[in-house]
């Protein structure tokens, strides 16, 4: 039942704290890793299981979530899922080898997922369905913020502190949403308690889900289908998948109800949500690249150039969810979020230059953080629009893998595009180093002159010339290839806007009988 005055807003704050923390956690730990291989003697491809492991668990657990919520109940669940997650920060900041930080970040990524998809079923249910819409656009604040600030986190700790505590910071806030929960949110029934466990239906799902996310994750760096695992993991994913779908379709309990996607509304939903995973990843993952590793931006600069994006989604999330709660169709309100996003990835495109500064971020940042503001929160309303009682638990769970899944799918995609068009890019470039430019005649003559006049011989100065022709060559060619990437990206989502409207309209939403009435 939907709760009112000081026991709503202390929820709220609960899953959305808690759910901040699983978010936080997926972004966090990429800046450190450098630090991390230097301190546990890792490799460069070993280390990147850290942030592998964690997102595998992840994506696993979250179409189950539904399930083991009605099995152990769901506060019951929520408030287990918080507590191992913060137990397994705390071993993830004292562990010793890279082995024993990967096993802790496998528990903490299947905890994270339960957090996560519970969080949102608990939050929806808490507030009056007339006001689902602002709900969500409260949740969609840590959804949409929490991966933006996460590197920015990470590298404010790293620098100033050491890589433990990116995990330790997660103790006191745990703690506290685990007393918040365990006072306040009210106990479930564990319906699904007694029941037969669909064992062949949670075996077929970890391997589909947990070979997919390898694949995305790892594909682009061991050349794809070049490497003899990945065309092993990609088989193992599709016949997971199809061993999956038949088992569910047959199972008398499945572990996920697949015919909640009879439901248009959340089936069109959960292919707009990977949609929407796709952008919002794909930039948060594109732009600190270009600034740390291009630009020569320090995270905590990268950071500061964050956050006044990050304050505009946060005045956005409630307007939206007001409009909602006004009758303002969610189509509406998504298409002009994606068009102020296309219109963020055409300044990024033309301001992707060797002169550009801090400045000049700064408004296509915030532009960025209202679309965002504009895309969560009718998105997922429009998914989840139709759901009750039980559904809503497995709806928030597919509905939150669907967009990560969107994610990795777009971090794959990106860093795929990004390898090729650097190529070509490099190969038209360099066909203008040659001695009958003048262009380059000039710029190389002062380089190699100004080596001289620094003290080095006459052939020591010619090759560190050339070294410095390559260096502004590769950085020109890079900044060509991520102009490109916003480009694509901004064009990709006014394609996808007609999805939007096959949607359901939602002219209103009344309570009548604990339940949305469409008018």
């Amino acid at each position: 039942m939907p709760e009112r005055g000081f026991r709503k807003i202390i929820i709220t704050i609960t899953v959305i704290s808690a759910a901040m923390l699983q978010l936080i956690d997926s972004t966090i730990v990429n800046v450190s890793l450098p630090q991390i291989m230097g301190n546990l003697g890792a490799t460069l491809d070993d280390v990147g299981w850290v942030v592998t492991a964690y997102a595998v668990a992840n994506v696993i657990v979250l179409p189950m979530s539904g399930w083991l919520g009605e099995r152990f109940g769901r506060k019951n669940y929520f408030t287990a899922s918080i507590i191992i997650f913060t137990l397994a920060s705390f071993f993830c900041g004292h562990a010793h080898s890279l082995n024993e930080l990967i096993v802790f970040r496998i528990i903490q990524g299947f905890a994270g997922g339960g957090i996560m998809a519970v969080a949102q079923a608990i939050l929806l249910e808490s507030w009056p369905p007339e006001e689902v819409g602002l709900a969500t656009a409260i949740f969609g604040l840590g959804a949409v913020v929490a991966p933006t600030i996460g590197p920015t986190l990470g590298g404010y700790i790293t620098d100033h502190f050491s890589w433990p505590w990116i995990f330790y910071v997660n103790i006191p806030v745990g703690t506290v949403a685990t007393f918040l929960s365990v006072t306040f949110v009210r106990r479930t029934p564990a319906t699904g308690k007694g029941r037969p466990i669909d064992w062949w239906g949670i075996a077929f799902l970890s391997i589909a889900v947990g070979s997919l996310q390898i694949v995305l994750e790892k594909g682009e760096r061991e050349d794809w289908f070049a490497t003899t695992y990945i065309q092993v993991l990609t088989f193992l994913a599709m016949v997971g998948t199809v061993a999956f779908i038949w088992r569910e379709m047959v199972a008398r309990e499945p572990i996920v109800d697949l015919k909640i996607f009879r439901f248009r509304s959340f089936s069109l939903g959960m292919l707009t949500s990977f949609i929407y995973g796709l952008g919002l990843y794909g930039s948060v993952f594109v732009f600190p690249i270009l600034c740390q590793n291009i630009l020569g931006f320090t995270a905590e600069q990268t950071g500061l150039l964050l956050l006044p994006g990050g304050i505009a989604t946060i005045f956005m999330m409630p307007a939206v969810g007001s409009m909602l709660k006004n009758r303002v169709p969610a189509q509406f309100i998504s298409t002009v979020g994606m068009i102020v996003f296309f219109i963020f990835c055409m300044m990024m495109q033309k301001r992707t230059t060797a002169q550009v500064g801090n400045e000049d971020f700064f408004w296509p940042l915030i532009i960025r953080g209202l679309g965002m503001g504009m895309l969560f929160v009718p998105i997922t309303t429009l998914a989840v629009q139709d759901l009750r009682g039980k559904d809503i638990g497995q709806g928030t769970g597919l509905n939150n893998m669907g967009r990560q899944l969107g994610g990795s799918f777009g971090i794959a995609l990106i860093t795929t595009f990004v390898d090729r068009r650097l190529a070509y890019h490099r190969d038209v470039l360099i066909n203008h180093i040659n001695p009958y430019n003048p262009n380059f005649t000039e710029r190389f003559n002062m380089l190699w002159h100004g080596f001289m006049s620094k003290g080095y011989d006459f052939l020591q100065a010619k090759l560190m010339a050339y070294q410095a022709m390559d260096g502004m060559l590769m950085k020109q060619a890079s900044l060509l290839t991520y102009a490109d990437v916003f480009w694509i990206v901004g064009v990709f989502f006014l394609c996808i806007i007609p999805l939007l409207y096959f949607q359901k309209f939602n002219r209103g939403q009344t309570a009548e009988g604990g339940h949305l009435v469409m008018e």
